[in-house]
């Protein structure tokens, strides 16, 4: 009998491994307790993303409600998770983007392959930022208030249902009031929108 090579077998595997880390992305707690909620957002130490919008700690502070993402390109659920951030930026609401433990040239890839949602944008290749923020994996989302506090926090990727169902409430409740959010945006350009859960240790 014929034995199958083991590179017959790559890409399934491949496929069940990226369903696993989206399950567990999926099925980690949405609302990890956080002692930031209700402090100001701490700083950010990032780099910019080629020329991208870059993101600053004045960013933060500029008196306006925000969402601040934090997302790589080797993280399925985040690939998941980006139309629905389109469909927010579409709406109105500023996203601000951390990209987390990840290479420049692949997230540069990443962002014009599926669009940029990002008003500005910064990379953490260390996880200085996120160790800050707390951070346990990507993606994660936080909400921040006009006096650049955070308010909320979401991990894993955003969906539809969670949009509505907890998201909407938390950034009504920090002052930050979109249009209706559409089910899905189209692609969007990769030069950005203000002019992507999985662990890596």
């Amino acid at each position: 009998m014929a034995r199958l090579s083991p590179l017959v077998l790559l890409p399934p595997a491949v496929f069940a491994a990226l369903g696993v880390v989206f399950y567990l992305g999926l099925g980690r707690d949405t609302q990890l307790p956080s002692n930031l909620i209700g402090q100001p957002a701490p700083g950010i130490q990032v780099q910019p993303l080629g020329a991208l919008p870059p993101l600053t700690h004045e960013t933060l502070r500029d008196g306006q409600p925000k969402l601040v993402n934090f997302f790589a390109s080797w993280c399925a659920p985040c690939r998941v998770e980006h139309p629905n951030l389109a469909a927010l930026q579409a709406a109105g609401v500023p996203i601000y983007g951390i990209n987390y433990k990840d290479d420049p040239a692949k997230a540069e890839a990443f962002l014009a392959e599926l669009g940029n949602p990002y008003a500005a944008i910064g990379t953490d290749p260390k996880a200085k930022t996120g160790l800050d923020w707390g951070v346990y994996g990507v993606p994660e989302t936080f909400v921040i208030d006009g006096a650049g506090r955070i308010t909320y926090r979401f991990a894993g990727p955003l969906t539809a249902r969670t949009i509505d169902s907890q998201l909407k409430p938390a950034m009504e409740a920090a002052g930050l009031r979109p249009g209706p959010v559409p089910a899905a945006a189209a692609a969007l350009p990769a030069g950005g929108a203000g002019g992507a859960s999985a662990s890596r240790g």
